[in-house]
């Protein structure tokens, strides 16, 4: 038995009211509201599409270099304080931890003996200036007490930076000048607002001058990097639009690079995420879709809606009798459909699901596939 009357006969028996004449012509399918209802056939108008889906490629979220950070150990000690934990969000200034150094105490010790140095250099010189104005010693004995203060000054500005470079605040250096009251805890404060993406250190090791404790960043801005495919290259340009697949972000392409990778041949190019930045995560790995405005009018239909016939693509446009077999060319595939184009006003119903029945109607008497 031929697939033409297998399919004739299929038909007939599970829709007996789908006669012979309900195809006079190869590219109409004739159908009654009833059968339409009975295979539960679903109508709308066509959705218009502002984007064409060019290609799609993998990409990865990272966050900007400007806008992470990584806070280490200005000085040799044991961790006794973490507060913060991976995920958590922090404000500029905020104490996220803080480590007993003993060469804190010496630091803090070299700045109260350079401000006592100060000190005694600053009266050593106005003694000489006064005594020079009487002439009991010389200019040059005025000078030496000068210059011996201003070295004085130096070492107390040197002395104050290394205290301030260890994470003391300016008001706590002040205390300590006042107070002469040394401290060997160090707290460490994160330098922005942000979110802490990793914690390096737990309390109670012990850590090295500069060992990592935090890593915080930045997230209002994120990027994605993307590798395009190198038979893909050519059809991106700088200002594309991408789109994030199973997601809601989406981003402008701004880098594309100028060397290929040759383990896998691609261009590694760089996109701006411009929003629903809660959608993604810094680190995450997805697939996005590359698209450009369309120069012609486009439509996107369910994939259910299009059917394939001898290398071409039909939609089923409702008409009073049935469906008109209609020709469309396919721009791209999308996660949610594919992107259409063809003969249409704009305001015709089309049969979004099914397609594949319909097809089978119309080839069924139509052709010997």
């Amino acid at each position: 038995m031929s697939r033409k009357l297998y399919l004739q006969l299929l038909l007939l028996t599970v829709f007996p009211g789908l006669t012979s004449n309900a195809w006079t012509d190869d590219f109409v399918v004739k159908l009654s509201r009833q059968h339409i209802d009975n295979l539960g056939i679903n109508l709308s108008h066509l959705q218009s599409a502002s984007y064409v889906p060019l290609f799609s490629a993998p990409a990865k979220v990272v966050v900007p270099p400007a806008h992470e950070f990584v806070i280490s150990a200005v000085q040799a000690g044991l961790v006794v304080k973490m507060n913060a934990s991976e995920g958590d969000k922090v404000n500029k200034g905020d104490v996220l931890g803080a480590i007993n150094s003993p060469g804190l105490l010496t630091l803090q010790g070299n700045y109260l003996k350079a401000v006592s140095a100060v000190r005694l250099a600053k009266t050593t010189y106005e003694r000489d200036k006064k005594l020079r104005k009487e002439g009991v010693v010389s200019g040059r004995s005025e000078q030496e007490s000068y210059a011996a203060f201003q070295a004085a000054e130096i070492e107390a500005t040197e002395a104050r930076q290394l205290l301030q470079i260890s994470g003391m605040s300016n008001d706590a250096i002040k205390q300590l000048y006042t107070g002469n009251r040394l401290s060997s805890q160090i707290n460490i404060r994160s330098p922005v607002t942000g979110r802490v993406i990793e914690r390096m250190a737990v309390t109670g090791s012990h850590v090295d001058n500069l060992s990592p404790l935090y890593r915080i960043a930045n997230l209002d801005e994120l990027w994605l990097e993307i590798n395009i495919p190198q038979e893909h290259i050519a059809d991106l340009k700088v200002g594309d639009a991408v789109k994030v697949e199973n997601g809601l972000a989406s981003a402008v392409i701004q880098v594309i690079g100028q060397s290929v990778n040759p383990e896998n041949q691609t261009v590694l190019a760089r996109a701006l995420i411009k929003d629903n930045l809660n959608t993604v995560r810094a680190g995450q790995k997805v697939t996005i879709q590359v698209v450009q405005e369309s120069g012609q009018i486009t439509y996107k239909l369910p994939d259910s809606a299009i059917v394939s016939n001898e290398g071409k693509s039909y939609v089923f446009v409702k008409t009073a009798a049935g469906f008109k077999v209609t020709p469309v060319t396919v721009m791209g595939k999308q996660n949610d459909g594919t992107v259409i184009s063809g003969n249409f006003s704009g305001d015709e119903e089309i049969a979004m699901n099914n397609a594949v029945t319909l097809k089978a109607n119309w080839l069924g008497l139509g052709s010997d596939e």
